[in-house]
């Protein structure tokens, strides 16, 4: 891989995070005050899941073109795989700094339904730029 593509891999994946992080700070408001009081957390999550997730493939096909990240599997799993280290570490940060767990409060969350939904949203969202590359061209894009 050329420093190039190397450079843009990297820039679309801190940009991808930080798009998609912001959409879900919001969603995770409004599911953790609205949704999960009145549906419980497990069904809060399945009903935020489909949204992150379009909001993910439209944010990574539009900085995949905008960003000009090249079509090979190995930039665009870097990508993903920025990203998806990004969003990891802003969760945990998030967990211990903000809400005053310790990161072993924070890990132990992940036995519980509705957090593993959430990773399996989040391991999807560091994907998706492998999976841009299966989308065919389009003129005029």
């Amino acid at each position: 891989m050329e420093r190039d593509d190397l450079r843009r891999a990297i820039v679309a994946g801190a940009a991808y995070f930080a798009i998609v992080f912001a959409a879900g700070f919001v969603l995770g408001v409004i599911r953790v005050l609205v949704l999960a009081p009145r549906l419980g957390a497990t069904a809060a999550v399945l009903v935020e899941l489909p949204v992150i997730v379009g909001i993910s493939w439209g944010a990574c096909c539009w900085l995949v073109r905008r960003l000009a990240v090249s079509g090979g599997l190995t930039p665009r799993l870097l990508m993903g795989g920025v990203a998806f280290a990004l969003l990891i570490g802003a969760e945990a940060g998030l967990s211990v700094f903000a809400f005053g767990r310790s990161l072993a409060e924070h890990l132990a969350q992940y036995r519980e339904a509705h957090a593993l939904l959430g990773l399996a949203g989040q391991v999807i969202f560091g994907l998706l730029p492998a999976l841009v590359t299966l989308e065919p061209d389009r003129a005029g894009d």
